[in-house]
């Protein structure tokens, strides 16, 4: 089949069956945008997959089909997604719990300011985002290890600005990168 008849074949599936498809993907949703998502998602199936659509009628019931999986697939994934939220926020609440803020933290803000913007940015990526040093190379466009020796220095340089602060560094250690967000 070549590609103008794949596109013939799909437009007359599209146009044959667009608003039956659009209006069982709304009953089944709660936002328009959930609705418009699930339908382009039956459409780039069934363009993906358009020798095995059947033809005629039986087209709109495979494209039911497609929806009915859309649809559950993206309760799956909002249900996962609430989950993740919930557990996140648990430990987040703990972490809040057994996490005393320093005693200075505009010290630490200021020790962390006084860095360069690359230290910053670098300590950012592994404080903030979580990231690796494998990570944090694609990040800065670097090798891995230029990666590490990067955040080693910073790190290194971070606890200086700790201790000409005055602040202890031993308590305050990694944290003092989280305790600054928002400071770049």
């Amino acid at each position: 089949m070549t590609l103008h008849d794949r596109k013939q074949r799909f437009e007359e599936i599209y146009v044959a069956n667009y608003a039956d498809i659009l209006a069982y993907i709304r009953r089944r949703t709660d936002s328009h945008d959930d609705a418009a998502d699930a339908l382009a998602e039956t459409f780039t199936t069934a363009w993906r997959r358009l020798d095995d659509v059947p033809g005629g009628h039986d087209a709109r019931l495979w494209l039911f089909g497609v929806a009915r999986r859309v649809l559950a697939n993206g309760r799956r994934a909002e249900s996962r997604r609430s989950e993740l939220v919930e557990r996140l926020g648990a430990q987040l609440a703990l972490w809040a719990e057994s996490a005393e803020p320093p005693d200075d933290l505009d010290g630490v803000r200021e020790a962390y300011a006084r860095l360069s913007d690359d230290d910053r940015e670098v300590l950012a990526l592994a404080g903030w985002e979580g990231l690796g040093s494998d990570e944090i190379a694609t990040v800065l466009g670097c090798s891995s290890g230029a990666a590490r020796l990067r955040l080693h220095r910073a790190r290194k340089r971070l606890a200086r600005q700790l201790q000409t602060a005055g602040l202890d560094v031993t308590r305050i250690g990694l944290r003092a990168v989280a305790l600054t967000k928002g400071a770049l």
